[in-house]
C-alpha cells in the first residue's frame, strides 16, 4: 500500500524523468561550463538530464585564455554557467571570451548563468573618484553577446537595472530556509549583520516565522568593520546570522561575538556565497559559531573543506529549474518560494 510519502516520491521521480526526457531530446538546448565551477554545471546538467557541452579551454604561457567550442551551436538556446569568483579577473575574462565564441558560432540565444556576480559590491559612487564596477561588468557582459542573464543573490538588487537585457534574479533562501526549518532550532532569531541586509533577513525570518534582530555596523575601511549595537532581543535565544557574502569573515565573527556577549545561547550563520578570502577559514574555525551554512555558487577551497563548521548546500536544482523555465518560456517567479 502506497503511503502519502511514497506517492509523493513517485510523483517527483516521474516529474524528473519527464523533465530529463523533454530537454535531452531538445536539439535547440545546450549548457556549457567555464572552469570556475564545473562541478556545479555538471550537477545542473544531471538534474536536467542533459550533458555539459564539449569545449576546449587552454592557456598560453603568458596566461591568455584560448577557448574553442567542440559542438555546433548554430541557432541553439545556449546557457553558459560561470561564477566570477577567485581568481575574479581571470574568470570574468574567460566568461567574456566564451560568449564571444558562442556569438561568432551563431548561437540563437546566449544566457549567462552567473551564480556569483563578482565586482557587485562597488554598485554606487560612495567616495570621490571611484569606479562603479558592477555597472562596468554589466556593460562588458552585454557587449560580449549576452542576450539574457541569470544571477543568484546579487549584493544589491538594483544591479539588475544596470542591464539592458532581461535579468532573472534568483534567491538561495528557499534552499537555506528548508535546511534550518528541518533543524528546528529552539528560540530562533534571525539576525541581519547590517542595515543593508534587513530586507533579506526579514524575508528569511518571515519564512521561518521567527523574530528579527539587527546589528548596527560601521565600516571603517575595505574589509574592516566595527560592530556597534545589537537591536532586538537575543538574550537566551539561538541566533541565525544571514548574509549574502562571507568574504574575510571579519564582520561575521564580530557579529557572532557581539551576539554571544549580549547573551545569545548559540549562534549559527548562513550565506549564499562563500568567498572566504584571506584569513576567513581560520577565523571561522576559531570562532564561536556553531555552524556556517553556504551554497555551492562558489567552490570551496581545500582548507575550507576541512573545517567541520562549514556546511555546503547545493543550488543545482534551483538553477536547473530556472534554466528550464527560461528555455520553455514559463514563469521563473514560482521558484522564489
Amino acid at each position: 500500500m502506497l503511503t502519502p510519502a511514497t506517492s509523493a516520491a513517485g510523483a517527483k521521480a516521474a516529474a524528473e524523468k519527464k523533465r530529463s526526457s523533454r530537454l535531452s531530446d531538445d536539439k535547440r538546448f545546450k549548457i556549457f561550463s567555464g572552469s570556475a565551477n564545473r562541478p556545479l554545471t555538471e550537477e545542473i546538467g544531471k538534474f536536467l538530464g542533459v550533458p555539459v557541452g564539449e569545449t576546449r579551454l587552454q592557456r598560453f604561457s603568458d596566461g591568455e585564455t584560448h577557448f574553442q567550442l567542440l559542438e555546433n551551436v548554430r541557432g541553439v538556446d545556449v546557457f553558459l554557467v560561470q561564477p566570477t569568483c577567485h581568481p575574479v579577473d581571470q574568470n570574468l575574462v574567460e566568461l567574456l571570451i566564451m560568449m564571444d565564441a558562442l556569438r561568432r558560432a551563431s548561437a540563437g540565444r546566449i544566457t549567462v548563468v552567473v551564480p556569483y556576480y563578482g565586482y557587485a559590491r562597488q554598485d554606487r559612487k560612495d567616495r570621490p573618484r571611484v569606479a562603479i564596477t558592477s555597472k562596468l561588468v554589466a556593460d562588458l557582459l552585454t557587449t560580449a553577446g549576452a542576450n539574457r542573464a541569470l544571477f543568484v543573490d546579487l549584493h544589491a538588487a538594483q544591479i539588475q537595472g544596470f542591464f539592458n537585457i532581461p535579468v532573472d534574479h534568483l534567491f538561495a533562501s528557499p534552499v537555506l530556509v528548508g535546511y534550518f526549518r528541518d533543524l528546528k532550532l529552539p528560540n530562533l532569531t534571525v539576525v541581519s549583520p547590517d542595515a543593508g541586509g534587513v530586507e533579506r533577513a526579514r524575508f528569511f525570518a518571515k519564512k521561518l516565522e521567527v523574530p528579527l534582530a539587527i546589528v548596527d555596523k560601521r565600516r571603517t575601511d575595505i574589509n574592516v568593520t566595527e560592530v556597534m549595537n545589537v537591536i532586538g532581543e537575543v538574550r537566551g535565544r539561538t541566533c541565525l546570522i544571514l548574509d549574502d557574502i562571507v568574504d574575510t569573515a571579519g564582520t561575521l565573527v564580530k557579529t557572532a561575538d557581539a551576539l554571544l556577549e549580549q547573551g545569545a545561547e548559540k549562534v549559527y550563520a548562513c550565506a549564499s556565497h562563500a568567498v572566504l578570502s584571506g584569513p576567513a577559514v581560520e577565523r571561522i574555525a576559531n570562532s564561536g559559531l556553531e555552524e556556517l551554512v553556504v551554497t555551492n555558487t562558489i567552490p570551496l577551497s581545500e582548507a575550507a573543506q576541512k573545517v567541520s563548521k562549514i556546511k555546503v548546500l547545493s543550488i543545482a536544482g534551483l538553477l536547473g529549474r530556472a534554466i528550464e523555465s527560461i528555455h520553455m518560456e514559463t514563469s521563473v517567479s514560482t521558484l522564489f518560494n
